[in-house]
């Protein structure tokens, strides 16, 4: 079967490649051919929000002094390039995309199912056009295959406006198997849609550890420069205080898994993300982790690494909250200034994986 993945732009995430890539290959492995559907990076600032977008921008920059570019748009489309070079290689290498210039480019012949996932692709503040988009009103009226595979809100909140939910709603509808992230994911999907979803892992969970050490070692790529694994998405005076502390208490080397990719006013060349597989390889390295990241917290699981997630709210606690009630590492989230990170049952958390990977697979065959 042909099978079109759909999920947020491919960038410098290194959860996002690694959901899609995975996603892929579970699939593949199935025996489908399977493409993530692609559209061209470039940012464009329509004609007619000239007279509002610039003036406002050159408020906030002259005047206000906040460090970002007036002409966005085009510094994004000239730096992107720059630094998402090894993010890139790894897409290029690994990711089938089947690349369109929008969602309505696509025709019914394309494709014979599509699944909608993983990450926060049904969180409006996170994709990139209409939310509708995401539940796949392009293609309402053919005769394909729908699924969705851990698709995600991001949030135990409801973020729709009544007019997207409506619309949302009729769409979801059409969908053969829905399956979430996140366990206040099923509530929201039953209270606002009047579907029935099932709670299902990230798809990067249904590979095993082994399939992550071979792109590991496929890239031989150096040994990390430290212990102490820090992959922390937004700095923080209290994430900084928290890593000096534990890099005091354990003794152990501290080393960045990530560059300041997000940073508008950093130097160019400390922007430049790492390669995915130098990413990966700090887990392999790592003898524990301090992130703020919902997927760094899924591969310490699956690399079996001691970890501490600082709860971060603007990207979405809820996935994390249920990742680790899933598997009963709650102590990890960094809450009250209490660590209480210690002797995690591992051979526990592989009994619970097991389940929970036959409880996903059992959903994906359904297509």
């Amino acid at each position: 079967m042909r099978i079109g993945i759909l999920t947020l732009p491919l960038h410098t995430n290194y959860g996002g490649i690694l959901q899609a890539y995975a996603l892929q290959t579970v699939l593949e492995r199935m025996g489908h051919e399977a493409s993530v559907i692609t559209t061209p990076n470039k940012a464009e600032l329509p004609v007619w929000k000239w007279p509002y977008s610039y003036p406002k921008r050159m408020i906030r920059k002259y005047i206000l002094g906040k460090d970002e570019p007036v002409f966005f748009e085009s510094y994004y489309n000239r730096v992107y390039p720059i630094v998402s070079q090894y993010t890139l290689q790894f897409i290029n290498k690994y990711i089938h995309c089947f690349e369109v210039g929008k969602l309505l480019d696509l025709k019914e012949k394309d494709f014979d199912a599509f699944v909608v996932g993983s990450d926060q692709v049904w969180r409006p503040m996170y994709y990139p056009t209409r939310i509708e988009n995401a539940y796949l009103d392009f293609a309402k009226d053919w005769d394909v295959k729908r699924m969705a595979y851990a698709a995600s809100f991001g949030t135990s909140e409801w973020e729709y406006t009544a007019w997207q939910t409506r619309n949302c709603r009729k769409l979801i509808r059409k969908f053969d198997a829905i399956g979430v992230r996140e366990e206040s994911a099923v509530g929201l999907c039953h209270k606002f849609y009047g579907v029935n979803a099932g709670h299902v892992l990230d798809p990067t969970m249904l590979l095993n550890v082994q399939d992550y050490i071979d792109l590991v070692e496929r890239a031989d790529v150096p040994r990390s420069k430290g212990k102490l694994l820090c992959y922390i998405l937004d700095e923080t005076e209290s994430t900084t205080d928290l890593i000096s502390r534990l890099a005091g208490e354990t003794g152990l080397i501290p080393f960045r898994g990530n560059s300041r990719a997000e940073d508008w006013s950093a130097p160019l060349a400390e922007r430049i993300q790492p390669p995915v597989e130098q990413w990966l390889r700090g887990f392999m390295d790592a003898e524990l982790v301090v992130t703020d990241s919902f997927h760094a917290c899924v591969f310490s699981i699956l690399f079996h690494k001691p970890f501490i997630v600082v709860g971060n709210k603007e990207r979405g606690l809820a996935r994390i909250k249920s990742l680790l009630k899933i598997f009963g590492l709650e102590k990890c989230l960094y809450e009250n200034q209490e660590l209480g990170m210690t002797n995690l049952n591992w051979e526990l958390v592989e009994e619970k994986l097991y389940e929970w990977r036959r409880k996903s697979f059992s959903l994906i065959s359904k297509l």
